[in-house]
């Protein structure tokens, strides 16, 4: 059985299982469009009585709603050649699983579910979908992507997702967010949710001594020497691109939460939302 099947395989039993199925979604829906408030009449159901209107005038009112709104999600996969590195498993090996746990998830959930690929470009868009097959096709375009010699270019993909996706959506960007990335727009538009995903070691690696290592993003060579003064200098480096991502999504509602290479991703994503363990 090929790598990806017993992926999916895992993931979609992860969702769908009767042991950790039966725990509420990983998101929900924004409940119904509100349309008018009226006075509550004999057989109303109580749960739609506006309290506070009710205690403003004395008299109850109830919220006329319209329908359940269905939701939108979008998967953003930043898959520029820093993934391709993990010491437990790559970085885009630990993308797909995280996406095919959000796809699974936002299946179940009878909501429409749309994927694009970025790099230094946009490379694949499955368009929104309900079937359970769209998941099986974006974790095999993630998992067959090279990204060897291409630099995430994040100010691209932002503003494609702002141009592209017209409709109220629930965005999810999962990459490394190594460099600056601007969200100012996008969140005004969109519910917008980042998930880091690292490996334990490019957070603190250890002093190698002189070593020659190949970018993955330009496949350049480097050589050089990782002793305690460059290995600091590095993870101070770190530490502040990470404090000014989590300030900036601070600043403008954004969720963030971090994902490791050694993480199990469902439980990972279930104590991120809120769910159970």
């Amino acid at each position: 059985m090929s790598k990806i099947k017993k992926l999916l395989i895992k993931a979609h039993k992860e969702v769908f299982s009767e042991v950790l199925g039966n725990n509420n979604s990983l998101f929900k829906g924004e409940g119904y469009d509100f349309v008018n408030l009226r006075e509550y009449e004999f057989g109303d159901d109580v749960r739609k009585i506006d309290w506070n209107i009710t205690a403003k005038i004395g008299t109850p009112y109830v919220k006329e709603l319209l329908e359940e709104r269905e939701l939108n999600v979008v998967v953003a996969s930043m898959l520029g050649g820093s993934v391709y590195f993990g010491t437990k498993k790559f970085k885009q090996e630990l993308i797909a699983e995280i996406v095919a746990v959000i796809g699974f998830s936002v299946i179940k959930n009878s909501d429409r579910l749309t994927s694009l690929i970025y790099a230094d470009k946009l490379y694949h868009h499955q368009k929104a979908s309900k079937k359970r097959g769209i998941v099986d096709k974006i974790i095999k375009d993630i998992d067959l992507f090279n990204p060897l010699g291409k630099s995430a270019n994040y100010s691209k993909m932002i503003k494609d997702i702002y141009l592209k996706i017209k409709r109220k959506s629930i965005i999810f960007i999962i990459a490394d967010f190594i460099g600056d990335i601007d969200l100012n727009i996008l969140s005004k538009k969109h519910e917008v949710i980042l998930i880091i995903v690292r490996d334990k070691f490019e957070e603190r690696p250890q002093e190698l001594g002189f070593v020659g290592i190949v970018d993955p993003s330009t496949n350049e060579k480097i050589e050089g020497e990782l002793n305690r003064a460059s290995v600091s200098a590095y993870q101070r480096a770190i530490e502040q691109n990470d404090e000014t991502l989590i300030t900036h999504c601070k600043k403008h509602k954004i969720r963030v939460s971090k994902i490791y290479t050694d993480d199990e991703p469902y439980l990972a994503l279930r104590k991120i939302f809120g769910g159970n363990k």
